[in-house]
């Protein structure tokens, strides 16, 4: 329904934003942090970075499904009133002017503030003998040996392009025969993409050298021109669960299939590639014009992330040191027992305020080595290399506990290293097990089963974020930890539906989708509603994009419920429309640390409040296609942290940027200066000191 009459309406009033839109509109706030001069110089390139990877998952993920659409002659249109069609066409509109302002930013701003402060991005033709005599020694010694030119010709068939490589296309003249050949040189993935000089200042790109010494690569021939190009292939995952006699196996089929048969979405060339090099590589790789981007800056800027290794501090924010939450804190010489300090009371961490390493690990590592402890339970969505709490699964299980790891193997971009966990916990004797068919499993559980003299009490651990060290340091996420154990026969009922046979449909405090979360979250709007103006609500999430959900929020509104989201992504409602969202105010935060939590607050301070943290946004995919679990805040100690997260959040007017009834984003005036993430950093400071 993308449009209706509102009581007293003569036009018919939007309702709805595109999703993709949306989503392009979150990408444009991460470049808008490129551009913000406030910032240190490499906080700037790395925001750059990050959202040239951002628009790199788009088109391998959004656009390719729009192009397929196209290619199936589909045209049913998405809640907002646009076709696949329609939206591609938008898409490319909006992508091309992005990329104007980073070839801008780049160009005419980066560089030259990177020259000034001593950080020069050179060409070959900028260096001088000795310089080049030894980048010529780095080249012979570390990037001949793993080139591979191929040459296309009737004997050679097109070669394979791997999805978001750099590539160098070639164009060769045979001195004896006359003949004009095509050559593709791929730039080694596993090679810096910057070389620094020895005078530490300047840095050239890696395709810069390989093209000065193309001689080496094609003797005897004479090189013409070569011009820089990059693929991006569709990366979904399609996988026919029921038929999969063992989804491990067909999981790797597909990963093989989407690297060498994955059809192209977008190619990248460099701006003056001559006609003929494009319609070459346009017709070999089944590509439409609308789908080739030229760029008078180098591909793949994601790359120069790469500059913020150097040890420049002053060009940098302030790193962030967690502290450990207070409840979990040691006091003299004694280490804190977790299980006791459960079972007094709950506790919530917030990350990367608090450390994840002294909570969230630190809980799995007691449960692995402590002999009372007779079974461990844990999701893995996504987790790091070398993961600590994987290997506390894998040191458990050895010693003879039970431990049972439901590794999501759909996990887009983490198939692979889900892949090699679930063997190493197999390995290890851990029972692995793979979700329920047709959904994915989202949830951030884990579960501790530990005897106690003659009883058995359990633990539970339900968060927001992935059970991942090095993400918990760069996103903000909470978990609950708790010995309530009404809350932790929840999570036991959950995980015996997701590694056996169940018909579990309700639960005591858990909401669980696709079972009872969408029906709650109806049920909750719906009370506020009828509340009127005595309602309030405030969610914040990564994504707002249910239809229903949608239209219950405005039915809120209409009747007089006050209503703040805080949506650092996806954002489909429209707020402030008069009639329909008088009373929705929408903001998001983008910052230093990637707003990831989820908060649900019911209800006013007058009235009562309800607070529910879990995994789930508002979302189709995540009410009716994942497994999700929200979880009731119920301490009051542990309310008010929440309260005080959402105030912050809401007040933010240095990191913020509002969404008005026009569907256009603006950055929040600042009056006070109140930067959120300061702010949660200031409050967890001021939390660890009280208690030493």
């Amino acid at each position: 329904m993308p449009e209706a009459l509102l009581p007293g309406a003569v036009e018919p009033v939007r309702r709805h934003i595109n999703r993709e839109l949306s989503w392009l509109d979150f990408n444009a706030r991460v470049l808008d942090l490129a551009h913000d001069e406030a910032r240190p110089l490499l906080e700037r390139v790395k925001f750059l970075s990050i959202f040239a990877s951002n628009l790199d998952e788009f088109f391998q993920v959004r656009v390719s499904g729009l192009l397929e659409q196209r290619e199936a002659g589909l045209h049913q249109a998405t809640p907002d009133g646009m076709t696949p069609v329609e939206q591609l066409t938008e898409i490319r509109a909006r992508v091309l002017a992005l990329l104007d302002q980073v070839e801008s930013l780049f160009g005419d701003v980066l560089v030259p503030e990177l020259e000034k402060a001593g950080i020069r991005l050179v060409g070959w033709d900028d260096l001088d003998d000795e310089q080049r005599a030894w980048l010529t020694e780095v080249f012979t010694e570390r990037v001949f040996p793993v080139l591979t030119p191929l040459s296309v010709d009737p004997a050679h068939p097109f070669p394979h392009i791997s999805s978001l490589s750099l590539n160098l296309a070639v164009l060769v003249r045979d001195p004896i025969t006359g003949g004009r050949r095509f050559a593709r040189l791929k730039v080694p993935p596993l090679l810096p993409r910057l070389f620094a000089l020895p005078d530490g200042e300047r840095f050239i790109a890696i395709e810069h050298v390989i093209a000065a010494h193309l001689d080496r690569l094609f003797p005897g021939m004479q090189v013409g021109q070569r011009h820089v190009f990059r693929v991006t292939r569709d990366a979904d995952l399609d996988v026919e669960e029921d038929e999969a006699g063992d989804l491990l196996e067909e999981i790797q089929t597909v990963l093989f299939r989407r690297r060498r048969g994955a059809s192209s979405v977008r190619l990248e060339v460099e701006e003056g590639t001559p006609p003929q090099v494009l319609e070459l590589l346009s017709r070999e790789l089944d590509l439409e014009e609308d789908q080739i981007y030229e760029s008078a800056i180098p591909l793949d800027v994601s790359g120069f992330a790469e500059l913020d290794a150097l040890d420049r501090p002053e060009l940098k924010q302030e790193p962030w040191s967690p502290v450990t939450a207070p409840a979990l804190a040691q006091h003299g010489d004694t280490s804190p027992d977790i299980f006791q300090i459960l079972r007094r009371a709950d506790v919530l961490v917030h990350h990367p305020y608090e450390s994840f390493v002294t909570s969230v690990e630190a809980f799995i590592e007691a449960a692995a080595a402590d002999s009372g402890v007779l079974a461990i339970k844990q999701t893995l969505y996504r987790t790091s290399v070398n993961s600590p709490i994987v290997q506390a699964l894998g040191r458990a299980a050895q010693m003879g506990k039970q431990v049972v790891a439901l590794v999501e193997l759909k996990a887009r971009f983490d198939e692979e290293a889900n892949i090699n966990w679930a063997r190493m916990l197999e390995e290890a004797g851990a029972h692995v097990v793979y979700g329920v068919v047709g959904l994915k499993t989202h949830a951030k559980v884990s579960l501790v089963v530990r005897r106690e003299g003659l009883t058995i009490r359990r633990y539970a651990h339900i968060g927001t974020g992935n059970y991942n060290s090095k993400t918990a340091s760069l996103y903000e996420d909470m978990g609950l930890l708790t010995a309530d154990q009404a809350l932790c026969a929840d999570v036991a009922d959950l995980f015996n539906l997701l590694t056996g046979y169940s018909r579990q449909r309700s639960y005591g405090k858990l909401l669980v989708a696709p079972l009872t979360l969408r029906a709650a979250l109806l049920e909750k709007i719906h009370a506020e509603a009828l509340a009127g103006a005595e309602g309030e609500i405030a969610f914040k999430m990564n994504s707002l994009g249910d239809p229903e959900l949608i239209e219950a929020l405005y039915a809120a509104s209409q009747a007089g419920v006050r209503i703040d989201l805080a949506v650092r992504g996806i954002c489909c409602l429209l707020p402030g429309v008069p009639g329909l969202s008088e009373t929705i105010g929408v903001r998001s935060i983008v910052g230093r640390f990637l707003e990831h939590s989820r908060v649900f607050r019911f209800g006013s301070a007058s009235r009562g409040r309800h607070y529910f943290i879990g995994s789930a946004d508002l979302m189709p995919r995540n009410l009716d296609h994942r497994v999700e679990a929200l979880v009731p805040v119920e301490r009051p100690e542990l309310q008010r942290r929440l309260d005080e997260i959402l105030e912050a959040v809401f007040l933010d007017d240095v990191l913020a940027s509002e969404l008005g009834p026009d569907g256009a984003w603006q950055r929040v005036p600042m009056r006070h200066g109140i930067d959120a993430q300061a702010e949660l950093m200031r409050y967890a400071m001021e939390r660890a000191r009280a208690e030493r």
